[in-house]
């Protein structure tokens, strides 16, 4: 049985380096009445990394020597938000590790997340929880909250021989810069947006994700390895296919409020999400250029839009268009009502934006989301 030891102490790490006081992870920006909603399709998506998560744990055990986990394996779960998903991810990695012939005796796990991130929900889910237990294996499990952007520095050199993230390295670190009022009528990139929008959005990530492999490669040890699952495109230009189409819908339903005058032009022409999804070309050559670790793997999965099961939050008459604006509410209404401020009807948005998705399913029920799953070994050290 898995012995759960959770310490009171959080390791307090300040590094954000956000340019907007709201936050821009997940945690954060759920709306507590659709929480239940985003977290099935998190949930989706991290049940889509096991196999690349279940491989690379196995390879680690193959390929390194057995006196590296002898005696505490330390592990980082980077955006790692505040549900049952945490314990999730969890309850999976401690299960994978004890089928290994030399399992480590004990393992660290710091559960990372933005300083207002709900860790004390978080611990208290792990005490009363028992499904991060693990039948017939003696490992013992100690688990730490550690608060701080993974845009800025969270451990130590050489701490780290595993780290997992889902469903967080597409938030960036800000609104891309230069965009100002040039996206028009878009929140984001859409196929009438300028090239010079696109370029922004890249340069903006590239720059965020050669970061976050830098500060990893100086926290993972020689030989560590990390899992990542995020939102991403097929397509290498993102104007020949509009990917991000629930972000489009939203779009098309503020210009009609804005022609109702519910919302004012102006602050429609000056809003922009900070979310990006890449291509495997700009994945390939940012961590290629960052050099501090191998691309063993890289795959993709295709999420649906629609998440209805094993929830009890969904009404019987809510119809899939219903079931994906609930979603998107719980992570864009933050961001909505900070920049519209309270004259904006968020109800009302969402209303009509539900109206759009159920047309647009209509005619295409296989819509999906985009998401790339990599693996990467941390290169040995000098």
């Amino acid at each position: 049985m898995v012995k759960l030891a959770m310490p009171t102490i959080l390791l307090f790490k300040f590094a954000l380096s956000l340019s907007l006081s709201l936050s821009l992870s997940l945690s954060l920006s759920l709306s507590l009445m659709y929480i239940c909603d985003i977290k099935l399709l998190q949930k989706v998506v991290i049940t889509k990394t096991w196999p690349a998560l279940d491989e690379t744990l196995k390879e680690m055990f193959i390929k390194t020597y057995e006196y590296e986990f002898s005696k505490c394996m330390k592990i980082a779960d980077l955006g790692c938000s505040s549900g049952p998903n945490t314990l999730l991810v969890i309850s999976h990695i401690i299960e994978q590790l004890s089928k290994q012939e030399h399992a480590p005796r004990e393992i660290q796990v710091f559960l990372n997340d933005l300083p207002d991130n709900d860790f004390n929900n978080l611990f208290k889910l792990m005490s009363t929880n028992t499904n991060t237990n693990t039948k017939n294996n003696n490992i013992e499990c100690y688990i730490y909250g550690a608060p701080g952007s993974f845009y800025g520095r969270l451990f130590p050199n050489n701490t780290l021989h595993f780290a997992y993230s889902s469903t967080s390295i597409h938030w960036l670190s800000q609104i891309p810069q230069g965009l100002e009022k040039n996206n028009k009528e878009n929140i984001y990139i859409a196929t009438t947006s300028p090239p010079h929008v696109f370029e922004a959005y890249s340069k903006q990530f590239e720059r965020d994700f050669t970061t976050f492999l830098k500060l990893r490669g100086e926290e993972i040890r020689g030989g560590g390895r990390m899992v990542l699952g995020f939102l991403g495109r097929s397509v290498a230009d993102p104007t020949s296919k509009d990917e991000f189409k629930p972000y489009t819908l939203l779009s098309e339903t503020l210009s009609d409020m804005v022609s109702e005058g519910l919302v004012k032009e102006d602050d429609l022409h000056s809003f922009n999400i900070p979310i990006y999804g890449p291509s495997v070309q700009e994945i390939d050559a940012a961590v290629e250029s960052e050099g501090s670790f191998n691309l063993d793997k890289m795959e993709f999965v295709f999420v649906p839009w629609v998440a209805k099961e094993d929830c009890n939050n969904y009404e019987k008459t809510d119809t899939s268009g219903k079931i994906v604006a609930k979603c998107v509410r719980a992570f864009l209404e933050p961001l909505l009502v900070v920049h519209f401020g309270s004259s904006i009807n968020v109800d009302r948005v969402f209303d009509v934006y539900a109206e759009k998705v159920e047309d647009h399913l209509s005619v295409d029920e296989s819509s999906s989301y985009f998401f790339h799953v990599i693996s990467l070994t941390r290169k040995t050290k000098t």
